[in-house]
């Protein structure tokens, strides 16, 4: 009997270190693939418009949110204990950075309202200044709810608590009740109120593309398109922050089923969002991805398979390559 629990125990054990391998395999895709397009933003003058502006804040915060999460996910799959100080402020920057990418993607979806419903005032209200109060604004709102639960848990926390080493995830920072229940409200509420705001601008948009000249069509379809993109990643953003709520229960039953479910949540609600962040600019936008493939292949391009025989041409097509 003994044997066969042994034996259960380590094909368990197993499992779980070839699922957080696959992880730590993704991950480094991600994080590679996310820094190559973020080089590619700060390399080139031209990407300093408002859309990839906030298409780079989407791979930074995705980037490092991804990056922390995994972190929690390897410490708690190998129950590895940390001070609860550090813990809380660990947490509460995941929580920070989960909050500020959806409301990015909502940024995202207000500026291709302006530029495809009123085109003329797009370059009035896109502008540096702008965009950098629409940052600060991003930031600032982001970091409201993260930083009130941060305060309440150090003024009711005991005294004694702070001397403990516990295995850091977010759930740590919900053990009262009435903490998690008004998180997750003005969580859902913030949820609905950015869903709301993306389906106005895809319903504006999609007039605008009925009466749009048959010029504008493509452009018009196309931002329809990244619209329900982001409504997508817009979803999937949202499950991050309710993920707490599903993993609560199973961290006092059985650590194994926790474990399991967070790996899926993970894949899930972290990875699968991150992997269309890069599709809707990186392979989507033309300019962007000629850049990108530009630097992809550090410089190494063979345009429409015609061989570039003299080092005038090979300026000409990196220019063509890099400015179009």
């Amino acid at each position: 009997m003994n044997l066969t629990e042994n034996n259960n125990l380590s094909s368990t054990s197993n499992l779980m270190h070839e699922k957080l391998l696959l992880v730590q395999v993704l991950v480094g895709i991600l994080l590679c693939v996310n820094g190559l397009m973020i080089f590619t933003f700060l390399k080139k003058e031209t990407f300093r418009e408002t859309r990839y502006i906030l298409f780079a804040q989407t791979l930074f915060v995705d980037s490092a949110l991804m990056l922390l999460t995994d972190l929690t996910l390897m410490g708690s799959s190998h129950q590895y204990p940390v001070h609860i100080i550090p813990c809380y402020i660990f947490c509460t920057l995941m929580s920070l950075l989960a909050v500020c990418s959806p409301m990015t993607l909502v940024a995202m979806c207000l500026e291709r309202h302006v530029a495809i419903c009123i085109p003329l005032r797009h370059a009035s209200i896109s502008t540096p200044k702008n965009t950098f109060i629409g940052l600060l604004v991003i930031w600032s709102f982001s970091f409201v709810i993260p930083l009130f639960i941060f305060i309440v848990c150090f003024v009711y926390i005991p005294p004694g608590v702070l001397h403990l080493y516990v295995v850091c995830t977010v759930v740590v920072m919900l053990q009262k009740k009435w903490l998690a229940d008004m998180r997750a409200t003005s969580l859902q509420l913030l949820f609905i109120i950015m869903l709301c705001i993306i389906v106005s601008t895809y319903i504006k948009i999609m007039l605008a593309a009925r009466s749009a000249s048959s010029e504008r069509k493509n452009s018009t379809n196309k931002g329809l398109k990244t619209i329900i993109l982001h409504g997508v990643q817009l979803l999937l953003c949202m499950m991050q922050l309710l993920i707490p709520y599903i993993e609560m229960p199973l961290w006092k039953v059985n650590v194994m089923v926790f474990l399991n479910v967070r790996y899926s949540n993970f894949i899930l609600f972290l990875i699968l969002p991150c992997c269309l962040s890069p599709l809707v600019y990186g392979l989507r936008d033309k300019k962007f991805y000629n850049a990108l493939k530009y630097y992809a292949f550090c410089g190494i391009l063979v345009c429409n398979k015609h061989t570039i025989r003299d080092d005038k041409t090979f300026r000409g097509v990196v220019s063509i390559s890099i400015h179009n």
